[in-house]
């Protein structure tokens, strides 16, 4: 066993032989938008995201469903067919899966990759002088909230959804022409967590800046109204004892960092030296963003696990 339950990772990794290690993972939840399809698209791209967060390559994928039997059966095809279609697109293969009877609808992929047993990104890896990349915008929760009561605009509501459905597929290419040293992708824990994941698994201090990380469009604004997800109280309550403020920052800003993400970017450690160029290529290779937010610094007894400046 490579990667196990030690640090959190996005995903196990048990090395089969010194050229091919397997990846495994699951992720399901229920419905955050109404459309089916889309759903479907949703939850398969947050599932494969942990096979690209440690540097592998999905395989295949199993359907894993809740669904009532008394529900419309073309509700359920449609979630299945943005499934189908979003694993087609990573070039893995579906291969089955199973359903059980619920009362509320719920879907998602235990999905197996491979990996190079020496090229495995675990969140663990992060060193001092990296630089930190984010592939997504955030504050998909706070939106998805807002969405839900009809309070974003159609522009605002089909960018949170091109975000969702977004592979992280484009980002992790680049990881074949470019060493970087520690991954995460950022879901439910939302930045904040994930980033503080990264730091304690490293021993380490990430220092992100503010005014660097890219957040939806609507975001900010509807954290102001109080238009918050629950989870985001539970993220700032489990991670905020880890976390220095230095400066002035808006609170609202603050609430989105904490914001749960669904199916969001990846979080990238990377040698200062490589971050331009690494972001760079990202873009080019279809990612829906590449942005440096941050560093990595060494920490000191006394210190915090993240500084947000």
């Amino acid at each position: 066993l490579i990667v196990g339950l030690e640090t959190a990772d996005d995903a196990a990794v048990y090395k089969l032989n010194d050229e091919t290690a397997l990846i495994q993972t699951l992720d399901f939840f229920t419905p955050m938008v109404d459309d089916p399809y889309i759903f479907g698209q949703i939850a398969a791209s947050n599932s494969l995201s942990d096979v690209y967060a440690m540097g592998g390559k999905p395989l295949v994928a199993m359907n894993i469903v809740c669904f009532p039997s008394c529900h419309d059966m073309d509700v359920l095809a449609e979630i299945l067919k943005g499934g189908f279609d979003k694993v087609k697109e990573s070039g893995a293969l579906l291969v089955g899966g199973h359903t059980v009877d619920d009362q509320e609808p719920k879907y998602g992929l235990s999905v197996s990759g491979t990996v190079h047993p020496d090229k495995v990104l675990a969140n663990s890896g992060a060193k001092p002088g990296d630089k930190i990349i984010l592939t997504k915008p955030v504050g998909v929760g706070i939106l998805n909230t807002a969405m839900k009561e009809g309070m974003v605009s159609q522009e605002i509501f089909d960018e949170v959804i091109r975000v969702m459905i977004h592979l992280n597929k484009y980002a992790a290419m680049s990881f074949e022409d470019y060493e970087v040293n520690s991954v995460t992708d950022i879901t439910g824990f939302g930045l904040i967590g994930h980033t503080l994941e990264m730091a304690k698994a490293s021993e380490v201090v990430i220092e992100l800046d503010s005014k660097k990380v890219p957040i939806l469009d609507g975001a900010v604004d509807m954290a102001e109204m109080g238009i918050i997800p629950e989870g985001m109280y539970k993220n700032m309550y489990y991670a905020s004892k880890d976390v220095e403020v230095v400066g002035e920052i808006n609170e609202a800003v603050k609430d989105v960092f904490y914001d749960p993400q669904t199916a969001g970017g990846l979080l990238v450690s990377v040698r200062a030296d490589l971050a331009e160029k690494l972001a760079e290529d990202m873009k080019e290779n279809g990612s829906i963003e590449a942005k440096i937010i941050g560093q990595v610094i060494e920490k000191k007894e006394e210190d915090k696990y993240i500084k947000i400046i």
